[in-house]
């Protein structure tokens, strides 16, 4: 209700000032907001995630303790079981070196193997052996000699090394967090010297369960501890610039050294196991391998019980703390539960020993065997407690865990028979052990990660310690040092700023398709905000807006004109400006190029929005030819122009907006803030945003592309989910085909390989990937053979990706970016569109197969695997219409009941008889007869789903080969909606993809592969102008529509003219005919609206002229003019478009001591500052510019005026004087122009000339009486800017000379219209029918091999040649007949199911991983701070290597 209200005040305010106050306001134009559900989503995420790495910890943790007390030498269990108990301790320690190795070896086999240097993995061999002998000794011989207690508590030592190392190299970011690591070592040799203390005393005290010399094993324990503590030597040795060499190497290769080191480590702890068990330990407790076939069942039970546990709970605790590092909850989700894994592990061990000890009281029968001494005072209530543990070690019925626990804590001093006190230095040791781990690690309570961050940026070591998991991941996390040598931070701690040009091609597209996309990128310029604020994202962006076919030629007069279309985007643009700002575009320049003419404007936050207007008879048309244009353009032009700036005099004496000062030289620098920007950006940090004319998409969507570029280098594009809109039976088809492909298709390239095809209508891509050797430039080249055509022109996207993955650059899918797209709503325009898509597809895969070889060895993200994999996937695909053929044949089996070699005949002669009218009739034709088919068949396979399940009902069971495929598909599909909660809806369109399967892969790969010779475009083919033409004196126009056929009848003025003109004739031989005149309404609108643009250029003329005359006339009135540019600009489109981003004349206001020598500057070189040179003007100018002349219509001005003062003086902190300036301006205008105008007039020459002075009068007297200390004359220049900008006309303007000598060249090189000749035509026509003619005869054979195969099976019968399942009923009983399947049927169905099910298990990896990547976005989203901009003002300083800073010294 409020919304309401509040859009009713906005039009009631627009209505006071106009008789037209009603706007179109597109659908997603309001603010973006956080939405409560992604906060709550991401607080549970978190919670659940900490909760699940304190818990998987504790488990992991407690399993090992148990596994050390059942090995203990003094425990209740025979020799047996502690073998078979110490074997599994042994497995606990090589599991994580075995996952590592099978790791490494995936990753050198099938991605890419370098050979390690030696020198480099003899250092890590030898490292590695010493921790693996460390943690070998400690756990399997040292561990299990001390109680519990002791084993929970002395690993904590292992940190000291990197305290040590923390202390040598000055890691610390403030010198007083020294002290951290300082109380770390005290803390841990404190514990060291209790340790030592505590076992003193339970020796000269006599506690029983000792192990016989257990000083020795203290001191062992405190050297593998050093041993151990080597494991993470590399977290602080990044500090060491020495070293940095070393490490950068072991990056390269690290998985070949992790293959070799995780072979020695396992070699290592199997020779401690074997050379302590097998040769230094006692005899009677030596291995004896043919006790461990003695073992007990329960005592198996327990060992591989505890085993399993350990290890799935140590990964799972390593993979959670890595989940909850990349969501962002690093304190509450990662430090916390993991600094608080021993105190846990401990609390739960008291909680189960206190409420189960009970159950370990003795019996009756047992207690008479414990008898007591009268000569010994026990003075501990434990004594006898344990004493009684012994009796209970051979009843059945005793817990053996908690036993086993419970005799351990015995072994401490709380069964000390003198007194328990002593037990205090031992849990004094614990808590010395955990606050010296918590000091040690104190940086990750603190550390900053990125939104995306990589597990290799996250920690050190891809290698988690299970026997210590959680001291592992705390040391293991990496820290964000200063490196001691040039005190530059070793980590990424801030985001690498990148540039982002959205380029957008347009073909056709409507007035609602044009919403779409505009409203897109001016929903991201609101979300970026003004270029000199410093955004979160770190990203800057323009848009480009290329539209093919803009221009057309007005039949009376020759003229060339931009067409409709080019009408419909400027109305577009002036009306979503509206929306956003509620004022007209402020800045706008013409501009006559080369290829056609450009519009360029500046939208509302200061971002640059350019629409590059395409002349069909100047440049080649069509989508890849506008790629290629705008890669030119800004991969190639602007990245050579930043790189190499002009080199001009001191003479010039330019502005310092243009200046940039290096040992005494100085260069003119690009015009627009982003190409300056650019200038310290490289390629890998420009991104290409690729977008259709009718792209619906959220900033979050481009953010969340940019976030995957950014964190993986070998990334080169990355595309979204693609959502089709629109309505009617297609597009319901669409959305389901849609979704199936990015669920399970997309998401399985994804993970196991690379995506195939990154959509053209929005995929971003990295600048330096499409500028690699043998992409761009192969892109460039023209279709001159049969297969060029189909590949090249007819899926330029898939092309482009192809050219990708040969270099080695690897494609992704975000499914949690969405953008929306329309989708063919019309049976013909679907058809059409597939054509051009299927054979395409076919053709990249198999260039892409065919250099399957070459590829694998240069693209990491492609294995032989995955070649295998595409190629049973072209296979299916392949046999997609016998497939069908032979689903169509079931369902008459079913629903006819017809045998099953008849219906196979039957089924085959729709297809047969529709490929050969594909032959021989036309397109139309083809699509008719196929839309005919598609509703029989939707007929007939709704009848078969009927039928399916009615079978299964007759049969008292869905366990069929048709029964299990059906169910097993439709679960399938049921959960994976379910895992897409956003999407889950679309599950509804199943059933109409069902029963349009025979549509979409039988009729319509037959009509695509026919058609293959046909080349064009297929949609958007018709020309809206001529449409437009036609309608022109229609008199009547009916359209008549019925099922499949579209009937147009129009009756048009000429022809009623004509026989209007023959019945006259006919009645009166001797009356001449009579005259119609129907150009003379087209005549006097020509009139009129030529006489509206010579009025419009008298105003222009006008406006051009005004400033100087002000400056003749007004002197008091020029004040304003010191950030006037007078330099041309090499690589801009215009000397003046510094003065189209406010943000750059703000960032280059004046001190208020300099404003007289800068007003003079700018009052003595005036004239040569606003001397323009004459642009010659083509006839198209003229009309644009009439368009842009609304703004200065009375309403518009007013409204402009409001909106503009209140823009300039945003976040100045003068608010009142903000609407005390917007109150009496507003007053101002209305008393120049009230009863002299009306609301839709554009002002004259003279009421304009008056407006200006009366405005800049009026805000000079409100500064004075604001009496405003500091800033005033400052903030006076920013007014009478705004209301320049105002009263502003749009400018035409003319290109640099640089420019427009590479848009020559460019478009001679590689842009001019293709003209072939006719006998080359011929050729291409024949190569293509040549070609078609191959294609299908293959797919012909291929297919009808399969249906003869299944045909001659089915004539065979299944008693002779048939597989028998046994066929079960629904409770369970077995049926007496087995089902019986052909082998071929059944292979095919398991293949198929094979293929569902990996894609399945790659959809939910991939949807972890964008949960992940979500919860991580909505934690960051639209958090931006601002610059101070009186800082700004004082000086302009360029983002440069060396922090150059230009002042007015340098001029």
């Amino acid at each position: 209700m409020e919304e309401l209200k509040q859009r009713g005040r906005k039009r009631e305010g627009r209505h006071r000032d106009t008789w037209d106050p009603f706007q179109l306001n597109p659908i997603g134009a309001e603010k973006e907001k956080k939405r409560i559900c992604f906060r709550i989503l991401q607080s549970l995420v978190s919670i659940i995630v900490g909760l699940l790495v304190l818990v998987s910890g504790v488990m992991s943790k407690g399993s090992l303790l148990v596994l050390t007390t059942l090995t203990s030498p003094v425990s209740l269990r025979n020799n047996v079981d502690k073998q078979f108990y110490t074997l599994m301790l042994m497995c606990v320690l090589v599991m994580p070196n075995l996952l590592m190795f099978l790791k490494s070896l995936w990753k050198c086999v099938f991605k890419s193997y370098v050979a390690p240097k030696p020198k480099t993995l003899g250092i890590m061999c030898v490292i590695e052996s010493l921790v693996a002998v460390g943690t070998a000794i400690l756990v399997l011989i040292v561990m299990p000699k001390l109680d519990v207690f002791t084993n929970l508590c002395i690993p904590g030592g292992i940190c000291i090394l990197s305290a040590v190392f923390q202390i040598a190299f000055r890691l610390q970011t403030h010198s007083w967090m020294i002290l951290y690591p300082i109380c770390s070592i005290i803390l841990v040799l404190s514990g060291y010297v209790l340790l030592a203390v505590d076992y003193y005393v339970r020796e000269s005290s006599y506690v029983p369960g000792q192990v016989e010399g257990c000083y020795i094993y203290v001191g062992i324990a405190i050297f593998a501890t050093l041993l151990v503590s080597l494991n993470w030597w590399e977290n602080p040795f990044q500090a060491s610039t020495n070293i940095q060499e070393t490490l950068s190497e072991l990056d390269t290769f690290r998985d070949a050294v992790y293959m070799f080191t995780s072979l020695i480590r396992i070699a290592l702890t199997l020779g401690v196991y074997f050379l302590y068990y097998c040769v230094i330990v006692e005899a009677d407790a030596r291995i004896n391998w043919d006790a461990f076939t003695k073992a007990g069942k329960g005592t198996v039970e327990i060992g591989l019980g505890l085993f399993f546990l350990q290890a799935f709970c140590s990964a799972a605790c390593h993979w959670f703390g890595v989940v909850a590092c990349k969501i962002h909850s690093m304190t509450y989700a990662f430090a916390l539960p993991v600094s608080l894994t021993g105190p846990a592990t401990l609390i739960l061990g008291m909680i189960l020993f206190l409420t189960q000890a009970e159950s370990l009281v003795p019996s009756s029968q047992t207690a008479n065997l414990y008898t007591s001494s009268n000569n010994f005072t026990v003075k501990t209530p434990f004594w006898p407690f344990c004493h009684e543990l012994e009796t209970l070690k051979d009843v059945n019925t005793t817990p053996v865990v908690m036993l086993e626990i419970s005799y351990s804590i015995c072994k401490t001093s709380l069964n000390n028979p003198n007194a328990m006190w002593p037990f205090s230095m031992l849990a004094l040791e614990g808590v010395c052990m955990w606050l010296g781990l918590v000091s040690c690690t104190y940086y990750v309570w603190k550390i900053k990660v990125q939104r995306i961050e990589r597990t290799s940026q996250l920690f050190v070591r891809r290698l988690y310690e299970s026997a210590f998991i959680d001291l592992s991941m705390l040391l293991n996390t990496k820290m964000k040092v200063i490196r001691t040598a040039n005190k530059e931070s070793s980590g990424n701690d801030a985001v690498e700023n990148c540039v982002i040009y959205l380029c957008a091609t347009m073909w056709h597209e409507t007035y609602d398709e044009m919403l779409k996309i505009m409203t897109s990128m001016f929903r991201l310029d609101r979300y970026r905000g003004d270029p000199k604020e410093e955004h979160k994202d770190c990203f800057d962006f323009e848009c480009h807006i290329y539209v093919d076919d803009a221009f057309m030629i007005e039949k009376d007069t020759e003229k060339k004109l931009v067409n409709t279309y080019v009408c419909d985007l400027i109305q577009v643009v002036m009306e979503v400006y509206r929306v956003f700002t509620n004022k007209e575009p402020d800045e706008v320049s013409i501009i006559e190029t080369p290829y056609g003419g450009r519009l360029v404007f500046v939208m509302p936050e200061g971002n640059m929005l350019y629409v590059h207007l395409k002349d069909k008879q100047l440049i080649r048309n069509k989508k890849r030819w506008s790629q290629i244009m705008y890669l030119y353009y800004l991969l190639g032009w602007k990245g050579y122009n930043v790189k190499n700036p002009q080199k001009i005099t001191r003479q010039n004496n330019p502005c310092r907006a243009s200046l940039i000062s290096l040992d005494g030289e100085s260069y003119l620098l690009p015009s627009y803030d982003n190409d300056s920007k650019r200038r310290h950006i490289s390629d890998e940090n420009t991104y290409i945003m690729a977008l259709d004319g009718d792209t619906d998409f959220q900033p979050a969507a481009l953010i969340l592309l940019v976030d995957r570029l950014r964190m993986y280098d070998t990334v080169g594009a990355a595309c979204g989910r693609i959502h089709p809109t629109g309505m009617g039976p297609m597009v319901w088809y669409q959305k389901f085909e849609y979704a199936v492909g990015h669920w399970l298709q997309k998401t399985a390239e994804h993970v196991f390989g690379s995506v195939l095809c990154s959509p053209g209508c929005f995929s971003l891509f990295r600048g330096s990937a499409l500028m690699d050797d043998n992409v761009l430039k192969r892109y460039t080249t023209k279709a001159t053979r049969a297969s060029e055509y189909v590949q090249y022109d007819q899926g330029e996207d898939r092309w482009l990706c192809t050219l990708l993955l040969q270099q080695g650059w690897r494609v992704e899918y975000n499914a949690a970016s969405d953008a929306f797209t329309n989708s063919p709503q019309e049976f013909k325009e679907f058809y059409n569109q597939r054509r051009r898509w299927g054979p395409s597809t076919l053709a990249n895969t198999l260039d892409l197969l065919h250099s399957g070889k070459d590829t694998v060895k240069r693209n990491t993200s492609i294995s032989i695997l995955y070649i295998l994999y595409q190629i049973f996937t072209v296979a299916s695909s392949i046999l997609g219409p016998a497939s069908v053929t032979l689903m169509v044949a079931g369902a008459f089996q079913f629903v006819f009941g017809i045998e099953g070699t008849l219906s196979i005949i039957i089924a085959v002669v729709p297809p047969t008889v529709y490929m050969l009218i594909c032959f021989v009739a036309k397109p139309n034709f083809q699509i008719t007869i196929a839309a005919i088919l598609s509703v029989i068949y939707a007929f007939l396979m709704t009848a078969s789903f009927f039928s399916i399940i009615g079978d299964m009902v007759k049969q008292g069971t869905f366990i069929t080969p048709t029964g299990l495929f059906l169910v097993s598909g439709a679960i399938l599909y049921m959960v994976t909606a379910i895992l897409h909660p956003q999407e889950c809806t679309l599950i509804i369109y199943g059933l109409m993809y069902f029963i349009c399967i025979p549509s979409g892969y039988l009729l319509l790969t037959i009509y695509s592969l026919v058609n293959m010779h046909i080349v064009s475009w297929g949609t958007r083919e018709t020309n809206k102008a001529k449409e437009q033409k036609k309608q022109v004196g229609t008199v009547c126009s009916r359209d008549c529509k019925m099922c499949c056929w579209d009937v147009k009848i129009q009756v048009t003025q000429e022809t009623e003219n004509l026989v209007l003109q023959q019945i006259q004739q006919a009645v009166n031989p001797n009356t001449p005919a009579a005259k119609t005149e129907p150009e003379e309404p087209k005549a006097h609108s020509t009139h009129e609206v030529q006489s509206s643009l010579d009025a419009n250029k008298h105003i222009l003329d006008y406006i051009e002229e005004m400033p100087r005359k002000r400056n003749e006339s007004k002197e008091n009135l020029n004040k304003d003019n010191e950030e006037k540019d007078s330099c041309s600009d090499r690589s801009g489109s215009s000397k003046s478009f510094e003065k189209k981003a406010d943000t750059f004349y703000e960032e280059t206001d004046f001190d208020d001591d300099d404003d007289d020598d800068d007003d003079d500057y700018d009052y003595n070189d005036y004239d040569t500052l606003e001397t323009k040179e004459v642009v010659p003007e083509s006839d198209w100018v003229e009309p644009v510019k009439t368009e842009f002349l609304k703004k200065l219509t009375y309403a518009n001005l007013k409204r402009n005026l409001q909106e503009q003062i209140r823009y300039t003086l945003r976040n100045k902190n003068q608010e009142d004087l903000c609407e005390e300036l917007v109150l009496i301006l507003s007053d101002t205008l209305n008393e120049e122009l009230r009863d002299k105008v009306g609301p839709e007039d554009i002002l004259s020459v003279s009421q304009l000339e008056e407006l200006q002075y009366a405005l800049n009068e009026a805000t000079r007297r409100i500064m004075k009486t604001n009496r405003i200390e500091n800033g005033a004359q400052r903030l006076e220049r920013r007014v009478k800017r705004a209301i320049e900008r105002t009263l502003v006309a749009p400018q035409v303007e003319k290109l640099s000379e640089d420019e427009q000598d590479f848009w020559n060249k460019l478009l001679e090189r590689y842009l001019r219209p293709i003209q072939d000749d006719k006998a080359h035509l011929e050729e291409v026509t024949r190569e293509l029918k040549s070609l078609r003619n191959k294609a299908v005869f293959l797919y012909f054979i291929i297919n009808v091999l399969w249906i003869v195969a299944t045909f001659f099976l089915q004539a065979i019968g299944t008693e002779v040649l048939s597989i028998n399942i046994p066929k079960y009923y629904p409770n369970g009983s077995l049926a007496p007949d087995p089902l019986k399947v052909e082998p071929l049927s059944l292979m095919f169905l398991l293949s198929f199911a094979i293929l569902l099910i990996i894609q399945f298990l790659a959809m939910l990896y991939h949807r972890v991983y964008t949960l992940i990547h979500v919860v991580s976005y909505r934690s960051t989203e639209k958090d931006y701070k601002e610059k101070d901009e009186e800082d700004e003002d004082e000086a302009l300083v360029l983002g440069n290597p060396v922090n150059l800073t230009v002042t007015a010294d340098d001029l």
